[in-house]
Protein backbone atom coordinates (compact mmCIF):
# COMPACT_ATOMS: atom_id res chain seq x y z
CA UNK A 1 0.00 0.00 0.00
CA UNK A 2 1.88 3.30 -0.91
CA UNK A 3 1.05 6.21 1.23
CA UNK A 4 -1.45 7.91 -0.66
CA UNK A 5 -3.62 4.85 -0.32
CA UNK A 6 -2.96 4.57 3.18
CA UNK A 7 -4.06 8.43 3.40
CA UNK A 8 -7.26 7.83 1.60
CA UNK A 9 -8.18 4.97 3.68
CA UNK A 10 -6.97 5.78 7.36
CA UNK A 11 -9.83 9.13 8.54
CA UNK A 12 -8.24 11.66 10.26
CA UNK A 13 -9.71 12.27 14.34
CA UNK A 14 -12.28 14.88 12.07
CA UNK A 15 -13.10 11.34 9.99
CA UNK A 16 -11.42 12.87 7.04
CA UNK A 17 -8.97 10.59 5.09
CA UNK A 18 -4.91 12.03 5.42
CA UNK A 19 -4.84 12.48 2.11
CA UNK A 20 -8.42 13.47 1.27
CA UNK A 21 -7.60 16.51 3.61
CA UNK A 22 -4.75 17.07 2.15
CA UNK A 23 -5.75 17.33 -1.04
CA UNK A 24 -8.60 19.22 -0.44
CA UNK A 25 -6.27 22.52 1.87
CA UNK A 26 -3.73 22.18 -1.54
CA UNK A 27 -6.96 22.75 -3.80
CA UNK A 28 -7.83 25.84 -1.54
CA UNK A 29 -4.86 27.17 -1.02
CA UNK A 30 -3.63 27.18 -5.09
CA UNK A 31 -7.11 29.01 -5.48
CA UNK A 32 -6.39 31.65 -3.37
CA UNK A 33 -2.50 31.53 -5.39
CA UNK A 34 -4.06 31.63 -8.33
CA UNK A 35 -7.18 33.43 -8.27
CA UNK A 36 -7.39 34.98 -4.84
CA UNK A 37 -8.01 39.40 -4.67
CA UNK A 38 -5.56 39.21 -1.91
CA UNK A 39 -2.13 40.34 -2.15
CA UNK A 40 -0.69 37.21 -0.15
CA UNK A 41 -1.61 34.34 1.05
CA UNK A 42 0.05 32.47 4.26
CA UNK A 43 0.17 28.82 4.65
CA UNK A 44 1.19 27.47 7.99
CA UNK A 45 3.01 23.71 7.54
CA UNK A 46 3.94 21.33 10.21
CA UNK A 47 7.15 19.03 9.96
CA UNK A 48 7.39 16.99 6.84
CA UNK A 49 3.67 18.39 6.14
CA UNK A 50 5.03 18.53 2.19
CA UNK A 51 5.95 21.92 2.25
CA UNK A 52 8.75 21.73 -0.51
CA UNK A 53 6.37 19.87 -2.36
CA UNK A 54 3.71 22.47 -2.31
CA UNK A 55 6.10 25.20 -3.44
CA UNK A 56 6.89 22.67 -6.87
CA UNK A 57 3.34 22.69 -7.15
CA UNK A 58 1.98 26.41 -6.88
CA UNK A 59 5.37 27.15 -8.90
CA UNK A 60 4.24 24.72 -11.87
CA UNK A 61 0.30 26.04 -11.94
CA UNK A 62 1.52 29.93 -11.99
CA UNK A 63 3.92 28.99 -14.91
CA UNK A 64 1.37 27.15 -16.56
CA UNK A 65 -1.02 29.53 -16.25
CA UNK A 66 1.13 32.22 -17.75
CA UNK A 67 2.58 34.01 -14.33
CA UNK A 68 6.07 33.95 -14.54
CA UNK A 69 7.54 33.84 -11.00
CA UNK A 70 10.25 34.60 -8.47
CA UNK A 71 10.99 31.80 -5.88
CA UNK A 72 12.63 33.49 -2.56
CA UNK A 73 14.42 30.60 -0.82
CA UNK A 74 16.55 31.09 2.95
CA UNK A 75 19.55 29.25 1.73
CA UNK A 76 21.91 28.09 -1.44
CA UNK A 77 21.08 24.55 -0.70
CA UNK A 78 17.16 24.95 -0.24
CA UNK A 79 17.32 26.90 -3.80
CA UNK A 80 19.10 24.40 -5.26
CA UNK A 81 16.49 21.76 -4.06
CA UNK A 82 13.90 23.42 -5.39
CA UNK A 83 15.43 23.65 -8.96
CA UNK A 84 16.13 20.04 -8.64
CA UNK A 85 12.34 18.92 -7.85
CA UNK A 86 11.33 21.59 -10.55
CA UNK A 87 13.55 19.77 -13.03
CA UNK A 88 12.44 16.99 -12.45
CA UNK A 89 8.38 17.58 -12.43
CA UNK A 90 8.87 19.64 -15.38
CA UNK A 91 11.98 18.70 -17.83
CA UNK A 92 10.81 21.52 -20.67
CA UNK A 93 10.25 24.20 -18.02
CA UNK A 94 12.74 27.07 -18.31
CA UNK A 95 13.82 27.53 -15.20
CA UNK A 96 16.62 31.10 -13.87
CA UNK A 97 19.28 29.80 -10.69
CA UNK A 98 19.94 33.63 -9.69
CA UNK A 99 23.36 32.88 -7.87
CA UNK A 100 26.23 34.90 -6.28
CA UNK A 101 29.39 35.60 -8.00
CA UNK A 102 31.21 33.36 -5.32
CA UNK A 103 33.20 30.09 -6.77
CA UNK A 104 30.85 27.18 -5.99
CA UNK A 105 27.68 29.39 -5.75
CA UNK A 106 25.57 26.35 -6.55
CA UNK A 107 25.26 22.82 -6.80
CA UNK A 108 27.24 21.20 -9.60
CA UNK A 109 23.91 18.85 -10.04
CA UNK A 110 22.51 22.01 -12.07
CA UNK A 111 25.10 21.91 -14.68
CA UNK A 112 23.77 19.03 -16.36
CA UNK A 113 20.11 20.28 -16.60
CA UNK A 114 19.85 21.80 -19.83
CA UNK A 115 16.52 23.82 -18.92
CA UNK A 116 17.77 25.22 -15.93
CA UNK A 117 19.89 28.89 -16.64
CA UNK A 118 22.33 30.15 -14.26
CA UNK A 119 23.39 33.77 -13.51
CA UNK A 120 25.00 36.51 -11.07
CA UNK A 121 22.75 39.02 -13.07
CA UNK A 122 19.02 38.92 -12.71
CA UNK A 123 18.90 41.02 -16.24
CA UNK A 124 20.15 37.30 -17.54
CA UNK A 125 17.68 35.45 -16.40
CA UNK A 126 14.73 37.57 -17.70
CA UNK A 127 11.56 36.55 -19.55
CA UNK A 128 12.50 32.65 -17.87
CA UNK A 129 9.02 31.10 -16.47
CA UNK A 130 10.68 30.74 -13.11
CA UNK A 131 13.87 32.48 -11.17
CA UNK A 132 14.70 31.06 -7.86
CA UNK A 133 17.12 32.71 -5.75
CA UNK A 134 17.35 32.66 -2.10
CA UNK A 135 16.66 36.27 -0.01
CA UNK A 136 19.64 37.35 0.23
CA UNK A 137 20.68 37.19 -3.20
CA UNK A 138 17.33 39.12 -4.23
CA UNK A 139 18.07 41.62 -2.02
CA UNK A 140 20.56 43.06 -3.99
CA UNK A 141 18.34 42.82 -7.00
CA UNK A 142 17.93 46.24 -9.01
CA UNK A 143 16.41 47.69 -12.13
CA UNK A 144 14.39 44.83 -13.28
CA UNK A 145 11.14 44.75 -14.01
CA UNK A 146 8.85 43.60 -10.98
CA UNK A 147 6.96 40.37 -11.35
CA UNK A 148 3.13 39.27 -10.88
CA UNK A 149 3.96 36.46 -8.52
CA UNK A 150 6.27 35.09 -5.55
CA UNK A 151 6.42 32.23 -3.54
CA UNK A 152 8.52 32.70 -0.36
CA UNK A 153 9.62 29.39 1.38
CA UNK A 154 10.43 28.81 5.20
CA UNK A 155 8.70 32.55 5.28
CA UNK A 156 9.14 32.01 9.27
CA UNK A 157 12.74 31.56 9.15
CA UNK A 158 12.61 34.98 7.31
CA UNK A 159 13.10 38.04 9.17
CA UNK A 160 11.04 40.54 8.20
CA UNK A 161 13.66 43.54 7.68
CA UNK A 162 14.27 40.61 4.55
CA UNK A 163 10.96 40.64 3.54
CA UNK A 164 11.11 44.31 2.87
CA UNK A 165 14.48 44.33 1.25
CA UNK A 166 12.67 42.16 -1.24
CA UNK A 167 8.99 43.47 -1.25
CA UNK A 168 8.91 46.05 -4.11
CA UNK A 169 10.28 42.88 -6.65
CA UNK A 170 6.59 41.15 -6.51
CA UNK A 171 3.42 42.34 -6.67
CA UNK A 172 1.78 39.39 -5.20
CA UNK A 173 3.33 36.26 -3.12
CA UNK A 174 2.73 32.65 -1.11
CA UNK A 175 4.40 32.47 1.79
CA UNK A 176 4.83 29.31 3.18
CA UNK A 177 6.65 27.91 6.63
CA UNK A 178 6.75 26.24 10.04
CA UNK A 179 5.58 28.47 12.54
CA UNK A 180 7.05 25.96 15.15
CA UNK A 181 10.26 25.69 14.27
CA UNK A 182 13.63 28.17 15.11
CA UNK A 183 12.87 31.68 15.04
CA UNK A 184 14.76 34.05 12.26
CA UNK A 185 18.16 34.76 13.85
CA UNK A 186 19.51 38.28 14.48
CA UNK A 187 23.37 39.16 15.47
CA UNK A 188 22.35 42.01 17.06
CA UNK A 189 19.75 43.27 19.73
CA UNK A 190 16.24 44.14 18.95
CA UNK A 191 15.21 45.05 21.93
CA UNK A 192 14.36 48.37 21.12
CA UNK A 193 12.08 47.67 18.70
CA UNK A 194 9.95 44.91 20.44
CA UNK A 195 6.23 44.88 20.29
CA UNK A 196 5.97 47.18 17.54
CA UNK A 197 4.53 46.41 14.21
CA UNK A 198 7.70 46.87 12.15
CA UNK A 199 10.06 45.45 14.40
CA UNK A 200 12.72 44.10 11.94
CA UNK A 201 13.87 40.77 13.65
CA UNK A 202 10.20 39.39 14.38
CA UNK A 203 9.56 36.59 11.22
CA UNK A 204 8.35 38.08 7.70
CA UNK A 205 4.87 36.32 8.37
CA UNK A 206 4.43 37.70 12.03
CA UNK A 207 4.95 41.31 10.58
CA UNK A 208 2.68 40.85 7.36
CA UNK A 209 -0.11 39.27 9.28
CA UNK A 210 0.61 42.87 11.90
CA UNK A 211 -0.21 44.91 8.32
CA UNK A 212 -2.34 42.49 6.61
CA UNK A 213 -4.81 40.55 9.20
CA UNK A 214 -7.11 39.52 6.74
CA UNK A 215 -4.50 37.73 4.65
CA UNK A 216 -6.01 33.80 3.84
CA UNK A 217 -4.51 31.54 5.65
CA UNK A 218 -4.34 27.87 5.82
CA UNK A 219 -2.67 25.08 7.36
CA UNK A 220 -1.27 21.58 6.00
CA UNK A 221 -3.19 19.06 8.30
CA UNK A 222 -0.83 16.24 7.55
CA UNK A 223 2.67 15.03 8.12
CA UNK A 224 3.88 12.44 5.83
CA UNK A 225 7.26 12.36 7.51
CA UNK A 226 5.81 11.83 11.10
CA UNK A 227 5.22 8.30 11.95
CA UNK A 228 1.57 7.60 13.79
CA UNK A 229 4.13 7.33 17.14
CA UNK A 230 5.18 10.95 16.92
CA UNK A 231 2.46 13.29 15.59
CA UNK A 232 0.03 13.38 18.36
CA UNK A 233 2.77 14.25 20.82
CA UNK A 234 4.42 16.72 17.94
CA UNK A 235 1.49 18.08 17.35
CA UNK A 236 0.39 18.52 20.89
CA UNK A 237 3.83 19.53 22.15
CA UNK A 238 4.47 22.13 19.67
CA UNK A 239 1.01 23.02 18.01
CA UNK A 240 -1.41 22.93 20.70
CA UNK A 241 -3.78 25.34 18.54
CA UNK A 242 -3.08 23.73 14.80
CA UNK A 243 -2.84 20.64 15.16
CA UNK A 244 -2.07 17.47 12.31
CA UNK A 245 -2.26 14.17 11.87
CA UNK A 246 -0.36 11.56 10.50
CA UNK A 247 -0.22 10.41 7.22
CA UNK A 248 0.37 6.51 8.21
CA UNK A 249 -1.42 4.76 11.11
CA UNK A 250 0.03 2.26 13.52
CA UNK A 251 1.75 -0.67 12.03
CA UNK A 252 2.44 0.91 8.59
CA UNK A 253 6.33 1.25 9.61
CA UNK A 254 8.30 -0.48 11.34
CA UNK A 255 11.99 -0.44 12.73
CA UNK A 256 13.81 -4.05 13.28
CA UNK A 257 17.36 -5.50 14.20
CA UNK A 258 19.05 -8.63 12.31
CA UNK A 259 21.51 -8.40 15.08
CA UNK A 260 20.98 -9.36 18.75
CA UNK A 261 20.84 -7.19 21.45
CA UNK A 262 23.60 -7.98 23.99
CA UNK A 263 21.97 -6.43 27.34
CA UNK A 264 23.66 -2.71 26.92
CA UNK A 265 21.20 -0.06 27.71
CA UNK A 266 22.10 0.94 24.46
CA UNK A 267 20.67 -2.06 22.74
CA UNK A 268 17.84 -1.74 25.44
CA UNK A 269 17.25 1.70 24.30
CA UNK A 270 17.09 1.10 20.66
CA UNK A 271 14.77 -2.24 20.95
CA UNK A 272 12.55 0.20 23.40
CA UNK A 273 12.71 2.83 20.44
CA UNK A 274 12.52 0.10 17.47
CA UNK A 275 8.73 -0.79 19.10
CA UNK A 276 7.33 2.92 20.30
CA UNK A 277 9.04 5.38 18.03
CA UNK A 278 10.52 6.62 21.21
CA UNK A 279 13.37 5.87 23.66
CA UNK A 280 15.07 8.14 26.21
CA UNK A 281 18.36 7.13 27.93
CA UNK A 282 18.64 8.55 30.94
CA UNK A 283 21.96 9.69 32.57
CA UNK A 284 22.15 10.03 35.81
CA UNK A 285 21.62 13.77 37.44
CA UNK A 286 24.78 15.65 37.63
CA UNK A 287 25.62 19.36 36.50
CA UNK A 288 28.20 18.74 33.62
CA UNK A 289 30.44 21.06 30.98
CA UNK A 290 28.44 21.61 27.73
CA UNK A 291 30.62 18.59 25.88
CA UNK A 292 28.93 16.18 28.66
CA UNK A 293 31.54 13.23 28.17
CA UNK A 294 29.73 10.98 28.81
CA UNK A 295 26.56 11.74 27.22
CA UNK A 296 28.63 12.01 23.90
CA UNK A 297 29.69 8.70 25.02
CA UNK A 298 26.44 7.51 25.45
CA UNK A 299 25.13 8.85 21.63
CA UNK A 300 28.13 7.61 19.91
CA UNK A 301 27.95 4.18 21.47
CA UNK A 302 23.59 3.93 20.19
CA UNK A 303 24.87 4.58 17.12
CA UNK A 304 27.44 2.61 16.87
CA UNK A 305 24.97 -0.52 17.77
CA UNK A 306 22.26 0.78 15.87
CA UNK A 307 24.36 -0.18 12.85
CA UNK A 308 26.04 -2.79 13.80
CA UNK A 309 22.89 -4.39 14.49
CA UNK A 310 22.17 -3.73 10.55
CA UNK A 311 18.19 -2.77 11.08
CA UNK A 312 15.84 -2.49 8.67
CA UNK A 313 13.32 -0.36 8.02
CA UNK A 314 9.60 -1.08 6.13
CA UNK A 315 7.12 1.65 5.14
CA UNK A 316 4.36 2.77 3.30
CA UNK A 317 6.79 3.77 0.55
CA UNK A 318 7.50 -0.03 -0.79
CA UNK A 319 6.82 -3.55 0.24
CA UNK A 320 10.18 -4.37 0.57
CA UNK A 321 12.03 -3.62 3.73
CA UNK A 322 15.20 -1.02 3.61
CA UNK A 323 18.53 -1.16 4.93
CA UNK A 324 18.78 1.45 7.69
CA UNK A 325 22.54 2.80 6.42
CA UNK A 326 24.39 5.28 7.71
CA UNK A 327 23.13 8.31 5.95
CA UNK A 328 19.54 7.76 6.66
CA UNK A 329 20.83 8.18 10.53
CA UNK A 330 21.37 11.64 12.10
CA UNK A 331 22.47 13.02 15.59
CA UNK A 332 21.18 16.13 16.96
CA UNK A 333 22.65 18.68 19.51
CA UNK A 334 21.96 21.87 20.29
CA UNK A 335 25.55 23.25 20.10
CA UNK A 336 28.25 23.09 17.26
CA UNK A 337 30.86 22.04 19.97
CA UNK A 338 28.53 19.37 21.06
CA UNK A 339 27.82 18.17 17.88
CA UNK A 340 31.79 18.10 17.08
CA UNK A 341 32.26 16.50 20.32
CA UNK A 342 30.01 13.12 19.12
CA UNK A 343 31.58 13.55 15.57
CA UNK A 344 34.89 13.02 17.16
CA UNK A 345 33.37 9.72 19.13
CA UNK A 346 32.09 8.29 16.33
CA UNK A 347 35.06 8.41 14.37
CA UNK A 348 37.00 6.98 17.64
CA UNK A 349 34.73 3.79 16.92
CA UNK A 350 35.05 3.98 13.47
CA UNK A 351 31.77 4.98 12.11
CA UNK A 352 31.12 7.17 9.45
CA UNK A 353 28.77 8.53 7.49
CA UNK A 354 26.09 9.81 9.89
CA UNK A 355 24.72 13.49 9.78
CA UNK A 356 26.05 15.34 12.90
CA UNK A 357 24.84 18.53 13.66
CA UNK A 358 22.82 21.39 15.38
CA UNK A 359 19.01 21.85 15.26
CA UNK A 360 19.78 24.93 12.85
CA UNK A 361 21.21 22.89 10.55
CA UNK A 362 18.99 19.72 10.46
CA UNK A 363 15.88 21.97 10.24
CA UNK A 364 13.73 21.14 6.84
CA UNK A 365 15.83 17.77 6.94
CA UNK A 366 14.38 14.10 7.26
CA UNK A 367 15.86 11.20 8.37
CA UNK A 368 14.52 7.40 9.29
CA UNK A 369 16.01 7.44 12.64
CA UNK A 370 17.37 10.52 14.68
CA UNK A 371 19.34 10.10 18.10
CA UNK A 372 19.36 13.69 20.10
CA UNK A 373 21.05 15.18 23.04
CA UNK A 374 17.92 17.09 25.11
CA UNK A 375 19.16 20.99 24.83
CA UNK A 376 18.40 21.08 28.79
CA UNK A 377 20.65 17.63 29.49
CA UNK A 378 23.48 17.99 32.31
CA UNK A 379 22.38 22.13 32.99
CA UNK A 380 22.56 24.02 35.83
CA UNK A 381 20.03 26.65 34.62
CA UNK A 382 17.27 27.54 32.09
CA UNK A 383 18.13 30.11 29.71
CA UNK A 384 15.97 31.14 26.98
CA UNK A 385 18.36 29.54 24.52
CA UNK A 386 18.16 26.11 25.63
CA UNK A 387 14.05 26.30 26.12
CA UNK A 388 13.61 27.88 22.90
CA UNK A 389 10.33 25.77 21.87
CA UNK A 390 11.29 25.60 17.92
CA UNK A 391 14.85 24.20 19.12
CA UNK A 392 13.37 20.91 20.70
CA UNK A 393 10.74 20.70 18.27
CA UNK A 394 13.10 20.43 15.33
CA UNK A 395 15.08 17.93 17.29
CA UNK A 396 11.92 15.51 18.35
CA UNK A 397 10.30 16.02 14.16
CA UNK A 398 13.01 14.64 11.76
CA UNK A 399 12.51 11.26 11.51
CA UNK A 400 9.88 8.95 10.08
CA UNK A 401 10.39 5.71 12.21
CA UNK A 402 12.21 6.64 15.76
CA UNK A 403 14.20 9.13 17.67
CA UNK A 404 16.22 8.49 20.60
CA UNK A 405 16.27 11.00 23.36
CA UNK A 406 19.83 11.31 25.78
CA UNK A 407 19.08 13.14 28.70
CA UNK A 408 20.57 12.85 31.91
CA UNK A 409 17.76 13.12 34.96
CA UNK A 410 16.53 15.96 37.08
CA UNK A 411 15.25 18.24 34.12
CA UNK A 412 11.68 18.60 34.98
CA UNK A 413 13.04 19.92 38.39
CA UNK A 414 15.11 22.30 36.79
CA UNK A 415 12.30 23.70 34.67
CA UNK A 416 10.19 23.92 38.07
CA UNK A 417 13.24 25.40 40.07
CA UNK A 418 14.42 28.26 37.20
CA UNK A 419 10.82 30.30 36.00
CA UNK A 420 10.93 32.48 33.38
CA UNK A 421 12.84 35.42 34.35
CA UNK A 422 12.54 36.87 30.19
CA UNK A 423 10.64 40.72 30.62
CA UNK A 424 7.44 41.09 29.77
CA UNK A 425 6.62 43.15 26.39
CA UNK A 426 3.93 45.02 25.34
CA UNK A 427 2.74 44.12 22.32
CA UNK A 428 4.63 41.30 22.07
CA UNK A 429 2.76 37.82 21.26
CA UNK A 430 3.59 35.11 23.69
CA UNK A 431 4.57 32.38 21.92
CA UNK A 432 2.90 29.39 23.37
CA UNK A 433 3.47 26.53 23.65
CA UNK A 434 6.51 28.19 25.88
CA UNK A 435 9.58 26.21 26.59
CA UNK A 436 8.68 25.10 30.13
CA UNK A 437 5.25 23.55 28.68
CA UNK A 438 7.02 21.64 25.84
CA UNK A 439 9.44 20.70 27.70
CA UNK A 440 6.58 19.06 30.19
CA UNK A 441 5.07 17.77 27.43
CA UNK A 442 8.03 15.70 26.05
CA UNK A 443 9.25 14.41 28.74
CA UNK A 444 6.20 13.30 30.38
CA UNK A 445 5.49 11.31 27.39
CA UNK A 446 9.49 9.84 27.04
CA UNK A 447 9.12 9.02 30.88
CA UNK A 448 7.26 5.84 29.34
CA UNK A 449 10.27 4.95 27.38
CA UNK A 450 12.76 5.41 29.93
CA UNK A 451 15.88 3.14 30.02
CA UNK A 452 18.76 3.97 32.59
CA UNK A 453 22.23 4.61 31.19
CA UNK A 454 24.36 1.77 32.14
CA UNK A 455 27.70 2.99 30.62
Amino acid sequence: MTVEEAGRARPTGGGEPPAEAAARVTSDILRDTLYGAERGVVVDSPPGAGKSTLVVRAALELAAAGHPLMVVAQTNAQVDDLVLRIAERAPDLPVGRLHSSEAGAYDPALDALGQVRKSARAGDLAGLDVVISTAAKWAHVRGVERWGHAIVDEAYQMRSDGLLAVAGLFERALFVGDPGQLDPFAIVGSEQWAGLSYDPSASAVTTLLAHNPRLPQHRLPVSWRLPASAAPLVSRAFYPYTGFTSGTGPGDRSLGFAGAADGSAADAVLDEAARSGWGLLELPARHTPRTDPEAVAALAQVVRRLLERRGTTRSERSDTPADLTADRVAVGTAHRDQAAAVRAALAGLGVTGVTVDTANRLQGREFDVTVVLHPLSGRPDATAFHLETGRLCVLASRHRHACVVVCRAGVPDLLDAHPSTEPVQLGVTVKFPDGWEANHALLDHLSGHRVGWRG
